[in-house]
C-alpha cells in the first residue's frame, strides 16, 4: 500500500468522466467512437496533470450501476479497458506513472482482473503521478466493505486507508465533464472538503486547457475547512 510520501505534498483531483456517448451522438455516431475518443483524453490529461501541480488522479471510468447499460456497450467498454493496457503500461511506467484500479474486480470478464494486476505490478514503482481508475466502483460500497473489516477501536485515518484501498489522500479537487452537476456514488468519503468543478465540455474535448482552467478556478477559492479565514 502507498505509504503517502510521494504524494501527499501534490493535490489529490478526482474527475468524472462524463459526455462520451452523448459526444457520439450529436454527431451522428455510434455511442462506442465516444468511448474510444475519450481514451485518447486519459492519455492526454494524465501528461498534463504532474504540471498542474497534480499528484494523485483519480477517474471514474465505470460505476457499479453502470451495468445496467446494454451489454454490447458494456463489452466495448471492457475491451477499450483492456486495449488501453496493453497499449499504454509501457508508456505509463516510462513516464514514471504509477497505475491503481479501484472498485470490484470479481464481475470483470474473463482475465481483465489479472490484465489489471500485472499493469499494477509493472508500474508500482512510479513517482511522478499516481493514476487511479475507479473501475465497477460503487463509493458507498467502498465505505460499506470498510465498515465491514473494521473494529471498534479503528481511528478516522486508518478506516480511512480501508476505504481508499491504496492509501490515496483526501480529495483536494472534483471535475465532472459534460454539464452534470452530481457526484454519482464517486469518491464520497474522500471528497468530503473537497471542491467541486462542473464543466460543459464532453470527455472526449477536455485536454489540458480545460485541466488548467479547473485548476486555476481552484487556486482561487478559500479552503477553509470548517474553520474560519486566516487573520490578514
Amino acid at each position: 500500500m502507498q505509504s503517502g510520501s510521494l504524494y501527499q505534498d501534490k493535490l489529490h483531483v478526482g474527475l468524472i468522466m462524463d459526455g462520451n456517448g452523448r459526444w457520439a451522438e450529436r454527431r451522428g455516431l455510434p455511442r462506442c467512437v465516444g468511448h474510444e475518443a475519450g481514451v485518447g483524453t486519459v492519455r492526454r490529461v494524465a501528461r498534463a496533470a504532474p504540471g498542474q501541480g497534480i499528484g494523485t488522479l483519480t477517474l471514474y471510468a465505470f460505476s457499479a450501476d453502470n451495468w445496467r447499460r446494454p451489454a454490447a456497450e458494456v463489452a466495448g467498454l471492457m475491451g477499450l479497458l483492456r486495449l488501453y493496457l496493453a497499449r499504454e503500461v509501457e508508456v505509463l511506467r516510462r513516464d514514471g506513472v504509477r497505475l491503481t484500479v479501484i472498485g470490484r474486480r470479481d464481475r470483470l470478464p474473463g482475465g481483465l482482473a489479472e490484465a489489471i494486476a500485472a499493469a499494477e505490478a509493472a508500474t508500482r514503482d512510479g513517482t511522478g503521478l499516481h493514476l487511479r481508475i475507479a473501475l465497477d466502483y460503487s463509493a458507498r460500497d467502498a465505505i460499506l466493505s470498510a465498515a465491514r473489516a473494521a473494529d471498534p477501536a479503528i481511528t478516522r485515518e486508518a478506516f480511512e486507508r480501508l476505504v481508499t484501498g491504496d492509501g490515496a489522500s483526501a480529495v483536494d479537487l472534483v471535475i465532472r465533464t459534460s454539464g452534470e452537476q452530481r457526484l454519482s456514488d464517486f469518491l464520497l468519503w474522500e471528497s468530503a472538503y473537497a471542491e467541486l468543478h462542473f464543466t460543459p465540455c464532453a470527455w472526449p474535448d477536455f485536454g489540458e486547457a480545460e485541466l488548467a482552467a479547473a485548476m486555476t478556478a481552484f487556486r482561487a477559492r478559500q479552503r477553509r475547512f470548517g474553520g474560519l479565514p486566516a487573520a490578514a
